[in-house]
Order: structure tokens, then C-alpha cells, then sequence
């Protein structure tokens, strides 16, 4: 056949497959089809049942899966536990050795205060005594050096200046109360006697309040003519006349009720009022006015 044998030369001398196998394809793989799923399996199942069974499984928090760890021991670990109280349950929680404590913290970073703080309750027997006590008494106490005396009275100046402001804000007879505490925390636990002049103008607000003399332990020089003419200098047009006892003992003396009638009387001819003297004890105090001595 002269067709076949032009493609037999055409083949370069390959030999040709058959005829059937050239015009058939070879057979092709049969394909498995993959295994149903559990929702192809089963019309009826709940296509969101698997979404929800993730949501349903609470996810642990960062804080859950992080290991726990151990407080601090030594003083270090003190410290903490002293300031998650405080921040926790608030001052009135802590003792007062412990007030003592953390404040000096701040001044003896790196040693433990708890000894420094016993010492102090010891030598003034409260947080306020020793708040309150003289930089001569402090140093006298073991441990107590220049940075710890420092720290306690910035608290001392930091107490007083924030009962100042609150007998400034407002006319002074106002608010007694306010202005015996104020009173008590400057003079309370003085170790000589001071005498003191609140300066007031005719809108009964405070000018000025100016120690005039410091004395003994009990006795403080004062005089009228001193008081009247500082009152007329300032263009005070009112006074409250205030001194301490460091016995504690608020009780008026002759002496402290012939004084306040004279500056009275002086102070009357140039229509300056004195509205009260206050004698402060420790935890007490005496107002002239409410006793009848004025």
C-alpha cells in the first residue's frame, strides 16, 4: 500500500504501533472519592456544632498560663507586702510602727527600718510624736541620721501646710475645729511655750499668722504694745490670741488672764477685736471666750 509505506520512511525506520493501539487512549486511574465528613455523613447534624464547641472551651489567659511568682524575701518582700496593704485596705489598716516604717523606706532604701521604727514609738510613744518631735530628739534616737530626720519632718511641714491652707480657704471662725487642729499639730508638743497672734480682717479672713515670742517652758514674754502695733501694720482689724502649755495642762493661769486683758484693752481704743485667746495642751485646749475669761 503506497500510504503506509510512505509513512514507514517517514518514521526513519521506527516501527509503527498497531493500529488499534494507536487510535485508543490508555486507560486512566480511577479516582477514590474521599471519606465523607462527619456533616456530609449525617444530613441532619448541626453545621455550628463544631464552632461552638471551640467557643464553649474557655481560652487561658496569658496570667493563667505564666507560672506564679514567689514574692520577694527579705526586706524587699516586707516592703511589698507593707504597700499592698496600704493600697489595699488604707492607712487606718497599718500600725504606727508601721507608718514609721514605710516612711522611712524612702530614706534608708537599702536597710531594715522595722528596728528604727520600733526605737522612735519607744522614745515618743506614737506616729504623731515622732512626726512631731524636734530634730535635736530625733538624732538622740539610735539609727536616726540626717536622711531619716529629714523625712520626718518633711512630713511635720507637709501636716502643717495642708491645715493651713484649709484655715485660709475659709473665714477663721467659720470652723473652729479646723482651727484647733491646725493649732494643736504647730503647738502641741512645743517644748517652751509660744505666744502666737492670728491676724484677721474685717471679713473675720486670715492675714497672717506670726509667732511673737518663744519663751520657757512655762512662761513666754509678751507684750501688748508689740501685739498692737504688729496688728496696725498689717491693717488687721481683728485678733485670736493663741499660746501652748507643754505640760499639757491647758489651764489658764493669772498671769495668761491678766495678759489678755491688756492687749484687750489697747487694742479696743484702736477698734481691733480680740475674739478669743486659746491656751493649747496636749489633746486640749482652753478658749478664753467660751470659759467667760474675755
Amino acid at each position: 500500500m503506497p500510504r503506509r509505506r510512505g509513512l514507514e520512511e517517514a518514521s526513519g525506520g521506527f516501527d509503527l504501533l498497531p493500529e488499534t493501539q494507536g487510535l485508543s487512549r490508555p486507560p486512566r486511574a480511577r479516582r477514590t472519592p474521599p471519606a465523607p465528613s462527619d456533616a456530609q455523613a449525617d444530613p441532619c447534624a448541626d453545621p455550628d456544632a463544631n464552632s461552638r464547641a471551640e467557643t464553649d472551651t474557655p481560652a487561658k489567659s496569658p496570667a493563667a498560663r505564666k507560672p506564679a511568682e514567689a514574692a520577694p524575701a527579705g526586706p524587699e518582700g516586707h516592703r511589698a507586702r507593707l504597700r499592698a496593704k496600704l493600697l489595699r485596705a488604707g492607712p487606718d489598716a497599718l500600725a504606727d510602727y508601721e507608718l514609721l516604717e514605710m516612711l522611712l523606706f524612702l530614706a534608708l532604701p537599702r536597710v531594715d527600718t522595722k528596728p528604727h521604727a520600733r526605737r522612735l514609738l519607744a522614745r515618743f510613744g506614737s506616729f504623731a510624736g515622732a512626726v512631731a518631735a524636734r530634730e535635736a530628739d530625733l538624732r538622740a534616737v539610735e539609727g536616726i541620721g540626717e536622711a531619716a530626720v529629714a523625712a520626718l519632718l518633711l512630713v511635720q511641714a507637709a501636716a502643717l501646710k495642708l491645715l493651713a491652707a484649709e484655715v485660709r480657704d475659709e473665714p477663721v471662725l467659720n470652723n473652729p475645729d479646723r482651727l484647733i487642729a491646725y493649732l494643736s499639730a504647730a503647738m502641741a508638743r512645743a517644748p517652751v511655750e509660744q505666744f502666737r497672734v492670728l491676724f484677721l480682717d474685717s471679713r473675720n479672713r486670715l492675714i497672717a499668722d506670726e509667732v511673737l515670742a518663744h519663751g520657757t517652758v512655762n512662761h513666754a514674754p509678751v507684750y501688748p504694745r508689740e501685739v498692737i502695733k504688729r496688728a496696725l501694720e498689717l491693717g488687721a482689724t481683728a485678733l485670736i490670741l493663741v499660746h501652748n502649755h507643754p505640760s499639757g495642762d491647758p489651764t489658764p493661769s493669772l498671769a495668761d488672764i491678766e495678759m489678755t486683758r491688756e492687749i484687750r484693752a489697747g487694742a479696743a481704743t484702736l477698734s481691733i477685736v480680740v475674739h478669743d485667746h486659746l491656751i493649747i495642751g496636749n489633746g486640749r485646749h482652753v478658749s478664753f471666750r467660751r470659759e467667760g475669761l474675755l
